[in-house]
């Protein structure tokens, strides 16, 4: 099975979220940690992002 990888514009894209939201979710421990690709790059596994995803729309359709 293959991982694919997101950079950020898509994680943006995929989740409505802002580079510094993401970013302070990540810093909560709310929000899946970036993998490093390098010295400069990052990305996310496609599949947490997805999971994330999910676990919001739960959430948001909880009674509260």
């Amino acid at each position: 099975m293959a991982t694919t990888i997101l950079r950020l514009p898509t994680v943006k894209e995929r989740t409505g979220l802002s580079r510094s939201t993401i970013y302070l979710k990540v810093s909560n421990g709310t929000f899946p940690s970036p993998i490093s690709l390098g010295e400069r790059a990052v990305g996310w596994i496609e599949e947490e992002i997805q999971i994330w995803i999910e676990n919001q729309i739960e959430f948001s359709r909880t009674d509260k």
